[in-house]
């Protein structure tokens, strides 16, 4: 079973309430709070499919841009000497430090 789903660019959580008997989430990588819910699946992916329809409705109402998740850019934090160890390496490779993680990344979800 998949715990995400995806529509219109924007990636949703799909979490389950033993004690309520309802299927929930929340659209994942924006600040803007996006939750829906279902009671089976077909209602979950219909509320979530609204909730962003919602969200870029009113995005256009008030003339602001809406939020793009995953925009490519992220801060990491490792210890400092595995960062060194990483520039080193990089270095050796005639690579930037951000190319070598782009690389390392994919070749450990490759891996999956």
């Amino acid at each position: 079973m998949n715990n995400t789903m995806e529509y219109k660019g924007y990636l949703g959580s799909v979490e389950f309430s033993e004690e309520d008997g309802v299927f929930y989430g929340k659209v994942m990588g924006i600040r803007a709070l996006i939750s829906y819910e279902g009671t089976n699946a077909r209602e979950l992916v219909e509320d979530f499919h609204g909730a962003v329809e919602d969200y870029l409705e009113l995005c256009a109402a008030e003339g602001r841009e809406p939020e793009k998740a995953y925009k490519g850019s992220f801060n990491v934090r490792i210890s400092p000497e595995l960062h060194k160890q990483a520039v080193i390496f990089a270095a050796a490779h005639q690579m930037s430090l951000n190319s070598f993680v782009e690389h390392a990344m994919r070749l450990s979800l490759a891996e999956q």
